[in-house]
């Protein structure tokens, strides 16, 4: 497999094995594995954290393996908005898993050709492998392109990353324009993300992708997304950092990628399928059932 691997680990070994096996079997030339440090508070992390990373040290396949394991908790912002920063400065192009999303074995194969033919054109921003359309397959091709990024197994560049800003500095400064109007054509959608981009900016939530979707929309990004879904997310639970509560979108199922890959003939947004999320997948709404005890400020909003 031709495109470097990035898997992010904790504290969570029994996924991690599971994930962890789908990377074997895809046999990547070059992996590397970011790892967060255990919590102070919370005993059994230093054995869980350390359980995880035993389990990615039995590498049976010719590789390249690079590690940035942090000895202190850094949290899910800044873990993994650092660990990022940490692959593309060494790589020019990377798969993107956490250790709780659980990859068909065609995932793999499908981000390696999309990340080769879509490596220059700057309007394509990343690759998703998870399908969240729960009414099914609304094209004929193998992918489609969408304002809706999502990071439960995705792919990218040094390219795209270098818009990155952790801080979302560029906030205050469009703040109160038109611009979310633009993007989303739903004013409905666009209060719905002007909350959550300002509690993203204020720090009131310990993430890291929403300034990746901020930082995709004010450089008129699409991602590409899967026809079929490829990526399973088996996180939910007690234990999760931010899928806490339960969800029709757990445990979705996976299926194959027929290749060759049918590719659209044109780049142009699937406005129905950015529609059904607006409209079905209440993303505001999963936010703060999500981040209860993290931010109990936004109930005030």
């Amino acid at each position: 497999m031709e495109a470097p691997i990035a898997f992010f680990i904790f504290n969570r070994p029994k996924q991690t094995a599971k994930v962890f096996e789908a990377i074997r079997q895809a046999k990547p030339q070059h992996l590397l594995i970011v790892a967060d440090g255990p919590r102070k508070e919370v005993s059994e992390d230093v054995h869980k954290c350390r359980q995880a990373r035993e389990v990615v040290s039995k590498i049976d396949w010719p590789c390249e393996v690079v590690t940035n394991f942090s000895d202190v908790n850094m949290g899910c912002k800044y873990r993994v908005s650092s660990g990022i920063d940490w692959v593309f400065a060494q790589v020019e192009k990377a798969i993107i898993i956490e250790d709780d999303c659980l990859p068909h074995p065609s995932f793999f194969p499908y981000c390696n050709e999309l990340l080769n033919k879509y490596k220059h054109d700057t309007r394509i921003t990343s690759i998703s492998g998870h399908n969240s359309q729960l009414k099914g397959s609304r094209i004929s091709d193998s992918y489609y392109f969408s304002r809706y990024d999502c990071v439960w197994g995705w792919a990218t560049w040094r390219r795209a990353w270098k818009n990155y800003d952790l801080d979302m500095k560029l906030w205050e400064t469009i703040c109160d324009g038109d611009w979310l109007i633009d993007v989303l054509g739903n004013a409905s959608a666009v209060k719905q993300w002007q909350r959550i981009f300002q509690i993203t900016y204020d720090g009131n939530i310990d993430t890291w992708d929403y300034q990746w979707r901020f930082a995709c929309w004010i450089q008129s990004g699409l991602t590409i997304l899967p026809n079929i879904n490829l990526v399973s997310n088996i996180g939910f639970g007690a234990d999760a950092t931010h899928t806490i509560i339960p969800s029709e979108l757990a445990n979705l199922p996976t299926a194959e990628m027929p290749f060759p890959l049918q590719h659209p003939e044109f780049v142009i947004r699937n406005a129905q399928a950015d529609r059904y999320v607006d409209n079905t997948i209440n993303l505001f709404w999963r936010l703060k059932k999500a981040i209860r005890r993290y931010s109990p400020l936004l109930f005030k909003l």
